[in-house]
């Protein structure tokens, strides 16, 4: 054994396999798994190698074979246990820089769209869920909810959240730039570390979030904030602009969706300055001519 460790190919095992479970632990870290894998962890060193010791030493040999297959079989029950995070893991994947140039984009007319609404339904206090479909499809939460099969114009939009209407209750999804369904139920996340005042809209757009790769509008009815979830992070109090730059950051894919929340966020943060294009023509002001100084008696108001 001590003879391996000498080996360069030993070391380079050790650094990768070290690499592996680093990346492993730090994805699964805050999830529902990561309780499940200590149960596991837990299983496997002290049940199953205490086992596996106790019949080498008893010369149990039926029951290390039997104990052996059980072992062969494992990889099938670790996919079906993970299988959410296995999930949120490919969700990831796809939204990798590499494999952007194989992904589509939105139109613009989707997002202005959804920014029209968004700003309409917030201005009047009303509560409001949009999941938008991207590459990972959500037909298991169309099914759920009622069909609608419509263009997307912001108009609808508000119809179908308004306090009055029988489909308010729960989220709209968009599909291939149309509303696909509406009063959908969509999952909610399982981190803990989320406030308990958060409430359950909110709550579902960080769900489907990590369950897939799609995009969830949220309007709060409280505060009427407007909130963006992608890649399992939620992103608050967004401005008309800051909210545009967001969805077509995210939709036309130029950036990793860490980077565009991160730059969102900063953008809500400060305070939109007008464009120059939308000022009108001057010529550029002249500078100043330097102050001279004053002579004796001679007043402020009066000219040289």
């Amino acid at each position: 054994m001590i003879e391996e460790l000498t080996k360069p190919r030993s070391w380079i095992e050790i650094a990768v396999l070290a690499v592996a479970f680093y990346f492993i632990l730090n994805f699964i870290r805050g999830t529902r798994g990561a309780g499940i894998l200590k149960g596991v962890v837990f299983l496997f060193t002290v049940a199953f190698l205490g086992t596996m010791y106790l019949t080498e030493l008893l010369k149990l040999h039926h029951i290390k074979q039997m104990l052996a297959y059980v072992l062969s079989g494992s990889a099938v029950a670790l996919i079906i246990i993970f299988a959410p995070e296995l999930r949120r893991g490919l969700a990831h994947l796809a939204q990798s820089p590499f494999l952007s140039p194989l992904l589509r984009g939105q139109s613009s007319r989707v997002v202005d769209e959804l920014v029209n609404a968004a700003v309409k339904l917030s201005k009047n206090r009303i509560g409001a869920l949009v999941a938008i479909e991207r590459d990972v499809r959500l037909g298991e939460y169309v099914e759920n909810g009622v069909p609608i099969d419509a263009r997307l114009t912001s108009e609808l939009l508000e119809t179908l959240f308004y306090p009055g209407s029988a489909l308010h209750d729960g989220a709209v999804v968009l599909q291939n730039d149309r509303v696909s369904a509406a009063a959908c139920l969509l999952p909610l996340t399982d981190d803990p570390t989320l406030s308990k005042s958060m409430g359950t809209r909110h709550r579902a757009a960080i769900g489907i979030s990590e369950e897939t790769d799609a995009i969830a509008l949220v309007v709060s009815e409280e505060t009427g904030r407007i909130s963006v979830a992608a890649d399992g992070k939620l992103t608050g109090d967004l401005t008309r602009e800051s909210l545009h730059k967001l969805l077509n950051d995210l939709f036309m894919r130029r950036e990793r969706t860490t980077i565009a929340i991160r730059r969102a966020q900063e953008a809500a943060d400060t305070k939109p300055s007008i464009p120059r294009s939308s000022l009108p023509d001057e010529a550029p002001p002249l500078p100043a001519p330097p102050a001279e100084p004053e002579s004796p008696g001679r007043g402020p108001e009066e000219k040289p």
